[in-house]
């Protein structure tokens, strides 16, 4: 009896399964998607030399 229970279980998950499938409609929209952004970046940049490389880069000016 076990067997048959499970069977008639997968049977009807599957008949539902089924007649579910058919509800689903997947389409590509008729015009383009447009996003609109307006996006203003601010960047700060902080650096600090060594002191070693900061006397090195006076003493050669035409290194970089």
């Amino acid at each position: 009896m076990s067997e048959t229970v499970t069977t008639m279980r997968a049977l009807m998950t599957g008949a539902v399964a089924l007649a579910a499938g058919g509800c689903v409609n997947v389409s590509a929209p008729d015009k383009p998607i447009v996003i609109n952004l307006n996006i203003n970046i601010t960047q700060e940049v902080v650096y600090r030399l060594d002191g070693e490389a900061k006397t090195l880069i006076q003493d050669n000016p035409g290194i970089f």
